[in-house]
């Protein structure tokens, strides 16, 4: 007995030396009143590779900004109205539950949220809408290719980029490596401004040139050339295609489906806390 006795001692002792242990103190940089800087708060400041002097620099304004934060907010504490000091109050709580309660909605909605939107759907919102869907600028389908002027392939490629069948696009697909930039999904709407972003000889004041409905051309630059085919044009303040619409449409649905969800979930805790005599209003 008096051996097992022990033996529990031992496994105590053994098991215990956590209770013991001297928790280590966080070492402090910096001090500004009462409130310090610990080394732990600075650990993932400098960015690897930084040199010695730059490491030092950059820790050195960094406490030099914590010091002077705190400084000014310890003397606008001592300086400022009782009046000030309470509306500061009210706002800092108003902010920390709007803060919080945000934050639980948005999870709350993630988790409840239906994100699936039908063909259908898009379709049905766009038709009841359709009035206020206006173009904010010209809307165009083309295709281009930017390329080489020395490449030796050029008459073939430029052929095919003309008659465009099923096969001339495939083709031109697999010749894709050799082109600066390509674009052949010219069935789709894309706006006048990324025109002018992917084609940069194209510009405010120059594109009633080079685009207008069925037009095909070549232009040469320094270096290259590019093969346009401009498809069709819809002009700005034209009713905006569903095509084009369809991914605003889509998210304009979803985002109406969280203000729904949040309005149904802000009844249903406020009805529920009335249910529980949680919440009442005194008359």
């Amino acid at each position: 007995m008096k051996c097992w006795i022990q033996i529990m001692v031992l496994f105590f002792l053994v098991n215990s030396c956590d209770y013991f242990k001297v928790a280590k103190e966080p070492e402090a940089i910096a001090r500004v009143g009462t409130n310090f800087l610990y080394k732990e708060d600075i650990a993932d400041l400098v960015p690897r590779g930084t040199s010695k002097k730059d490491s030092l620099a950059i820790v050195k304004s960094f406490i030099d900004r914590w010091a002077t934060q705190k400084l000014l907010f310890e003397a606008a504490q001592r300086n400022i109205t009782k009046a000030k000091t309470e509306e500061f109050n009210t706002l800092i709580e108003q902010y920390k539950i709007d803060l919080y309660t945000k934050d639980y909605l948005e999870e709350l909605v993630i988790r409840q949220i239906d994100t699936l939107v039908t063909e259908a759907q898009i379709a049905s919102y766009y038709n009841q809408n359709k009035e206020y869907f206006k173009n904010s600028s010209e809307l165009v389908k083309l295709r281009y290719i930017n390329l080489v002027k020395e490449n030796p392939k050029f008459a073939k490629i430029k052929s095919k980029f003309s008659s465009f069948t099923k096969k001339d696009k495939k083709e031109l697909e697999q010749l894709a490596v050799q082109f600066k930039s390509y674009a052949f999904n010219d069935s789709i709407w894309v706006d006048i401004n990324q025109v002018y972003e992917k084609l940069p000889f194209i510009n405010l004041e120059n594109k009633e040139k080079y685009i207008a409905n069925g037009i095909n051309f070549q232009y040469p630059d320094s270096t290259t050339v590019w093969l346009v085919k401009v498809n069709h044009v819809l002009p700005k303040d034209s009713a905006t295609p569903l095509d084009f619409l369809k991914p605003t449409i889509k998210q304009i649905i979803i985002n109406n489906r969280k203000l729904q969800l949040i309005n149904t979930l802000e009844k249903e805790i406020t009805n529920d806390a009335i249910n529980e005599k949680k919440y009442e209003i005194y008359k």
